[in-house]
């Protein structure tokens, strides 16, 4: 499975291709025609903060879900509701509901949220970061068992195919039968692509993990990421 990740934390100051309203998640769909089958996106505010406030995310899948008939999922990062009580809060306010939700599981309050998605019939993304206790957490949690992938993110450029297999490692047994999602980020983001395919694992690309393709040059939009990866396969 291919996944693209529309925009993440970054806004327009990093670059003018980053879609962060809902009139631009719409782009969505020339991603999902380039091959993408998934989509993971973070609902932002008008000034461009991440939310997980019910409008918020409301108005984001409503836009994507109009021009695509993928999977959407958001995120549900401390960057976008510090306090771990009104994560899980925020959650149970939402009036749209999304496919799946990532939780970071090194993150306060990662169970709470985990048990509040999986109450409202979300699924859930089990975000394991490279350099976290995120994997030996997960690995102990009764619902390891419920989630519906584990998304591996490796945040190191240098070596990042080495510690991205030294993540998995850690993680063998945790979670029998899930599918792994495998990606980095910024200058890992190509070669843990390339290392997930070679896993056969499923993998993701997007402005949110990079914004540059395989070659070094800018990418103009999340759709010539997909295309990129899609070739590289």
């Amino acid at each position: 499975m291919l996944q693209v990740c529309l925009n993440g934390p970054r806004t327009a100051a990093d670059s003018g291709a980053v879609p962060m309203s809902p009139a631009a998640l719409a782009a969505a769909a020339q991603a999902v025609a380039a091959g993408a089958e998934d989509v993971h996106v973070h609902p932002k505010t008008p000034c461009g903060r991440d939310s997980l406030a019910p409008e918020v995310v409301a108005a984001a899948l409503e836009a994507i879900r109009a021009v695509v008939d993928v999977p959407v999922g958001v995120t549900t990062g401390a960057r976008a509701e510090p306090d771990p009580g009104r994560r899980a809060a925020r959650v149970a306010s939402w009036t749209v509901l999304p496919d799946h939700a990532s939780v970071h599981w090194h993150e306060p309050g990662a169970e709470a949220l985990a048990a509040a998605l999986l109450e409202r019939g979300v699924g859930i993304e089990a975000g394991i970061r490279s350099g976290t206790a995120g994997a030996a957490l997960f690995a102990r949690s009764p619902l390891a068992p419920r989630v519906l992938r584990v998304r591996v993110e490796v945040t190191d450029a240098g070596a990042a195919p080495a510690v991205a297999r030294e993540v998995l490692a850690a993680l063998d047994g945790a979670a029998p039968g899930r599918p792994v999602l495998l990606h980095g980020r910024d200058g890992g983001a190509w070669p843990v692509l390339r290392l997930a395919d070679a896993l056969g694992l499923d993998t993701r690309i997007g402005l949110e993990d990079t914004l540059l393709l395989p070659d070094g040059r800018p990418a103009h939009d999340n759709a010539q990421l997909i295309r990129a990866a899609a070739e590289a396969r």
